[in-house]
């Protein structure tokens, strides 16, 4: 898997010093090694606890790269794109070349086209939501648009103070304080009670996370009894039956755009399908949806060349800047069919 992990160090050489020197030594000899191997395991407990200490504060970097970029660059998006941050969906021949307002549809389109594929309607015997949690929920535009659609409660959560502070005022301003708050709290340590949710959704946000173990364990943990789970996430291509690892140009790639995305290792969508088989989920299903999500980001390149996109980009910030630079090579990632845009469902059994 191409998730975040660590390795221990120096804990195999004192084990080896005692079985090559303990039948040589005297009694004092044998003290002497005694030192010698609790030294050697002192040694290795620091190497231990340095690099434990290292991913700490990369992860709090992490975090703090994350919270800044989209500080710094919600209310771009919201200007042009409006509150929902997130791919639109589009028929893969159909005419794109079309106005901001008709991309907006698409994105609405892409939570309903969502909700069908993970079998939820608003037909009997559906169950239809009553809770639900937004995993990353941006400004809160599919949260607010979940509680409308199913008269549902909706919380969700966020690193960015800007996004959630605009979340509950925009939420407050469509007359859904009641049923729509958000939160500034991570993912990954989620300040819910296990089992509140009926429906977990998470749209674009998993790509951010460094542990996706810890991610999909947080989602399942939240998720009540035959809750429905949605990950709508950035996958890099699934691997051969003969390949360890990406092609190193592919390495290259993605590592570029982390860079500029506040983006950790990527992984796979057999990864996560393997990390949700782990807990034992019902009705676990994926799909490549890249073909549908194309023409969003040619679209998005040429709402930041019109003389509005270009000024109010300009007006955020060198994060903000960074990734608008950086789309070109989504599209490049597209094309080369390394980058794929995942959606993955499954049910939380009874």
């Amino acid at each position: 898997m191409a998730c975040l992990s660590y390795q221990t160090a120096g804990l195999s050489s004192s084990t080896t010093t005692r079985a090559v020197l303990a039948p040589m030594c005297h009694r004092r000899n044998r003290a002497s090694t005694v030192v010698v191997g609790a030294s050697s395991r002192k040694r290795g407990l620091r190497r231990l606890n340095a690099v434990a200490e290292t991913a700490a504060m990369e992860a709090v970097e992490l975090k703090k790269g994350i919270a800044e970029l989209y500080d710094e660059s919600s209310g771009l998006w919201e200007n042009i794109w409006g509150d929902h941050m997130h791919h639109g969906y589009y028929d893969p021949d159909a005419d794109v070349s079309v106005s901001i307002p008709d991309h907006r549809a698409a994105q609405i389109r892409m939570i309903d086209e969502v909700l069908r594929f993970a079998g939820i309607s608003e037909e009997p015997p559906t169950r239809i939501p009553k809770n639900l949690v937004d995993v990353g929920c941006g400004i809160g535009g599919s949260s607010r648009y979940l509680a409308s659609k199913y008269g549902a409660n909706a919380k969700g959560i966020t690193l960015s103070p800007v996004q959630a502070e605009r979340a509950n005022a925009l939420a407050a301003a469509q007359g859904l304080a009641n049923q729509a708050s958000f939160q500034v709290a991570d993912a990954l340590d989620q300040p819910f009670p296990d089992g509140e949710f009926d429906l977990v959704w998470s749209m674009e946000s998993g790509e951010h996370m460094p542990d996706k173990a810890k991610f999909v364990n947080e989602l399942v943990r939240v998720a009540a009894p035959g809750a429905t789970i949605i990950i709508v996430t950035w996958c890099h291509r699934d691997l051969g039956a003969s390949e360890k690892t990406l092609k190193p140009d592919e390495k290259s790639l993605l590592d570029r755009i982390c860079n500029s995305f506040y983006l950790p290792a990527w992984c796979s969508t057999a990864d996560y399908l393997k990390l949700l088989e782990s807990h034992s989920l019902e009705d676990i299903k994926a799909e490549d949806w890249s073909p549908y999500v194309a023409p969003f980001w040619p679209a998005v390149i040429r709402s930041a060349l019109t003389w509005k996109g270009f000024t109010s980009l300009l007006l955020t910030g060198i994060k903000t800047i960074k990734g608008a630079l950086v789309m070109p090579l989504m599209i490049q990632g597209f094309k080369k069919d390394l980058i794929k845009y995942s959606v993955i469902t499954c049910r939380k059994p009874e």
